[in-house]
């Protein structure tokens, strides 16, 4: 790949490292990819702003006409500020404060993604409260295994998430209870950075066992949300900068078997944010140890947190250089011992001041950005505006 034609070096110099850069042309052909193939089936996205929360990417998504998925209060007024619809924001998360429940109650937000019968209990009396139904989705652990890190598997019995499937006529009956709830929807998320089709084909039959399971009871809902959890290449960025979306939606239309009406939903995050964006850091000293070289870079944990909390591989490039390939560790200047991007990466020769892009990390990059070691956020910037 000719990283010097991808990456616009001439004005990196003005710019302080470590620092996030999203190319905009690769996000719209993302989005480009993501509407026009869900638009064929009438499907409805919501984007997980877990996964990249910057104003300006947001305000992008947002004019595409997707919805949001919020896991917290913050991101409920993220969301909202940069203009989606209420209408069309969903509520997840296992933990929903007192706050964030009245938070959104108060914007009057499509849906809430319920956990547990207790915290089923805590919106019905805070809605009741303020005359007010709140809509309700019960999010089901489908016992559905995901090929991916245990870390971002969410669908397994041994996960904190959702109602298992034993207790779904519980929950129900729970509903049915209350007055200032209504149960619109069934959802379900089985996890993080899945590239194999035939998990969310499983996941897909486990919805239409649940489906015959309440038809007995003459209950159909109006809302399916099978969630997100499509992947993206993280070793051949280039290869596929926009995900298999085409496959990925076909997948559910040719395997659930939705009941008249039906809406089916889905939250992606990594998938439309994740290629967009490269970690720009840059060489401070080249160490020569016993048994190997390092190339120790101005970026640490603090900026891009995955190789270090999942043992995340991000493809690494050194921007400035056509020497011959030569293998270093790519670590950081956090004084732990995981503060490390990549071992034995294969970097064209590498020196004092050349600039390194850690690609692929527009999702859950500079949004879980720390400032541990008392060290700045990373800023951002974009390629329309450099």
């Amino acid at each position: 790949m000719d990283t010097k034609g991808k990456f616009p070096l001439d004005k990196f110099p003005k710019l302080e490292t470590p620092f996030y850069y999203y190319d905009i042309n690769v996000l719209n052909r993302t989005l480009d990819s993501l509407t026009t193939e869900a638009e064929k089936f009438n499907f409805k996205v919501h984007y997980a702003l877990k996964a990249n929360a910057n104003p300006r990417i947001l305000s992008i998504i947002h004019g595409y006409g997707l919805g949001a998925d919020c896991v917290s209060g913050g991101e409920i007024r993220a969301a909202i500020q940069a203009g989606f619809p209420v209408s069309r924001i969903v509520f997840a998360g296992v933990g929903k404060a007192d706050w964030e429940i009245n938070l959104a109650l108060d914007y009057n937000i499509f849906c809430f993604n319920v956990e547990s019968i207790p915290e089923l209990e805590v919106i019905n009396e805070f809605a009741a409260k303020k005359g007010k139904t709140a809509n309700i989705a019960v999010r089901i652990n489908p016992n559905v295994k995901a090929d991916t890190h245990h870390y971002i598997s969410t669908g397994r019995e041994e996960n904190k998430f959702g109602i298992a499937l034993g207790d779904v006529e519980k929950f129900i009956d729970a509903v049915e209870s209350f007055s200032n709830v209504k149960l619109v929807g069934l959802h379900f998320h089985i996890g993080s950075q899945i590239l194999e089709m035939n998990n969310f084909a499983g996941l897909c039959s486990r919805v239409n066992e649940l489906q015959d399971q309440l038809a007995k009871r003459n209950m159909v809902v109006e809302h399916i949300n099978v969630g997100g959890g499509l992947g993206i290449d993280y070793h051949y960025p280039e290869r596929q900068s926009v995900p298999n979306f085409a496959d990925y939606f076909k997948t559910f239309r040719s395997m659930l078997k939705l009941r008249d009406g039906q809406t089916v939903h889905f939250e992606p995050g990594r998938s439309v944010v994740g290629q967009c964006g490269s970690l720009i850091t840059k060489v401070l000293y080249v160490k020569e140890g016993t048994n190997k070289q390092f190339s120790i870079v101005d970026a640490g944990m603090t900026d891009l947190i995955r190789p270090a909390l999942y043992q995340a591989y991000h493809k690494i490039e050194n921007c400035s250089s056509e020497k011959p390939i030569q293998k270093y560790d790519v670590v950081g200047p956090i004084c732990e011992s995981s503060d490390c991007f990549g071992k034995d990466v294969e970097l064209n020769g590498t020196k004092r001041g050349d600039y390194l892009a850690i690609r692929s990390a527009g999702a859950y990059g500079e949004v879980m950005a720390s400032q541990y070691n008392l060290r700045r956020l990373p800023q951002a910037c974009f390629s329309d505006d450099i």
